[in-house]
C-alpha cells in the first residue's frame, strides 16, 4: 500500500511538472501553413516581393508560407482582414505605406488603426520615389525647376496615379515645402500617368525608381532628384531632392516602405520567431540581389520595435500632408 501511495504521488508530481512546461514545448510553431496576405492584386511589385520572401520563409520555417491576395480600397480590405484574424501567428501581412500609414488619414471610417491593430514583425525596406520630368521642359535640377515654376506660378503640372496616391501626396509635400504651385493632374494608375509624361502631355511625375529606371536609362525622361533622405543604391548618380533644395526641402522624404505585421495580440514568442526567420531570409544572396536589382533599400533596423515606431511616425507625417491636400476617400 505504501508503494502505491508513493507511485500515485509521483504521478501527480510528474503531471504538475508537465503542466508547468512552456506552451511552445508542447505546441510547436508553426505546425501548419502560414497565410501571407498581400493587400494588392497579383503581379505588382508588392506581390512579387512577397512571393520571393514566402519561398525563402518556407525553407526557414519548415512549413508552407502561402501568399493570399486580398486587394481593394488601397490595401484596406486586406489590412482589415488581418487585423481581425486570429492572433496565433498563422496570418501575417506584407503591408506598405498605404495601408500601414497614409490610409489612416486618407479614408473615412477606416475599421483598423495601423498603430494599434497590429503587432509589428519586421521592417523589410523601402523603395525610393524619384522626380522625373519630360526632357523638353528645359530644367536640369530641382533648383531650376523651382525657379521656373516661381517665375510663372501655376503653369507647371505633375501627374499622379490617382487622388490620394503617394505620387499625388509627394507633390503636395513638395509644394508645401518649396513654396511652389505645381498643378496636380490625377490619372487612373501609374501606367496612364507615365504614358502622358512620355508623350509630353504633362510636365513631371513622382514615381518609384523601379518603374522609372528603364525610362531614365533610355533618356525618355530626365531624373531631377530622388525623393528620399539618401541617394538610391540602384542609381547613385541621381542626387536627392533634399540635397538640392536648400533649407526649404531639407528632410523631404517620400518613399514606399514595406513591413510585415501580425494581428494585435499575437504571442511575443511567435512574433520573435517570425522576425528571426524573415531576418535570415532577407540575408540570403537570392533575396538581397533580387531586391537590390529592383531598387529596394534595406531597412536599417529589422527589430519589431523599430517598425512599430516607424509606423507611428509615418501616420503622423502623412496626416498633415493629407490635410493639406484636402482629399478624403470613402
Amino acid at each position: 500500500m505504501t508503494m502505491t501511495k508513493r507511485s500515485l504521488l509521483g504521478l501527480i508530481a510528474g503531471a504538475a511538472m508537465l503542466a508547468a512546461l512552456p506552451v511552445q514545448a508542447q505546441d510547436k510553431f508553426p505546425d501548419r501553413p502560414i497565410m501571407f496576405v498581400v493587400p494588392f492584386p497579383p503581379g505588382g511589385p508588392t506581390d512579387a516581393m512577397a512571393r520571393i520572401l514566402a519561398t525563402e520563409l518556407t525553407r526557414e520555417l519548415g512549413q508552407a508560407v502561402v501568399v493570399e491576395n486580398r486587394a481593394g480600397a488601397g490595401g484596406n480590405i486586406g489590412a482589415d482582414f488581418v487585423a481581425r484574424a486570429n492572433p496565433d501567428g498563422y496570418t501575417i501581412m506584407f503591408g506598405t505605406s498605404g495601408p500601414l500609414a497614409i490610409n489612416h488619414s486618407l479614408y473615412k471610417g477606416l475599421k483598423y488603426d495601423p498603430r494599434i491593430s497590429f503587432e509589428p514583425v519586421i521592417y523589410v525596406g523601402y523603395l525610393p520615389n524619384v522626380l522625373v520630368v519630360r526632357p523638353g521642359l528645359g530644367v536640369n535640377s530641382v533648383q531650376e525647376l523651382i525657379a521656373k515654376e516661381k517665375a510663372k506660378p501655376g503653369t507647371l503640372n505633375y501627374a499622379s496615379s490617382g487622388n490620394g496616391a503617394s505620387s499625388h501626396l509627394a507633390g503636395v509635400l513638395f509644394n508645401g515645402m518649396a513654396g511652389t504651385q505645381l498643378v496636380h493632374v490625377p490619372y487612373k494608375g501609374t501606367g496612364p500617368a507615365l504614358n502622358d509624361l512620355l508623350a509630353g502631355q504633362v510636365d513631371m511625375t513622382f514615381t518609384d525608381i523601379l518603374t522609372a529606371m528603364p525610362y531614365i536609362k533610355s533618356d525618355k525622361v530626365k531624373a531631377l532628384g530622388v525623393a528620399t533622405a539618401k541617394r538610391s543604391s540602384a542609381m547613385p548618380d541621381i542626387p536627392t531632392i533634399a540635397e538640392q533644395g536648400g533649407k526649404e526641402l531639407k528632410g523631404y522624404d517620400v518613399s514606399v516602405f514595406f513591413g510585415v505585421v501580425a494581428p494585435k495580440g499575437t504571442p511575443a514568442d511567435r512574433v520573435k520567431l517570425l522576425n528571426q526567420a524573415f531576418t535570415r531570409a532577407l540575408a540570403t544572396d537570392k533575396v538581397r540581389q533580387t531586391f537590390a536589382a529592383q531598387g529596394l533599400e534595406a531597412s536599417p533596423d529589422h527589430s519589431p520595435a523599430y517598425l512599430g515606431r516607424f509606423i507611428k511616425a509615418e501616420v503622423d507625417k502623412w496626416a498633415k500632408v493629407v490635410q493639406q491636400s484636402g482629399v478624403q476617400l470613402d
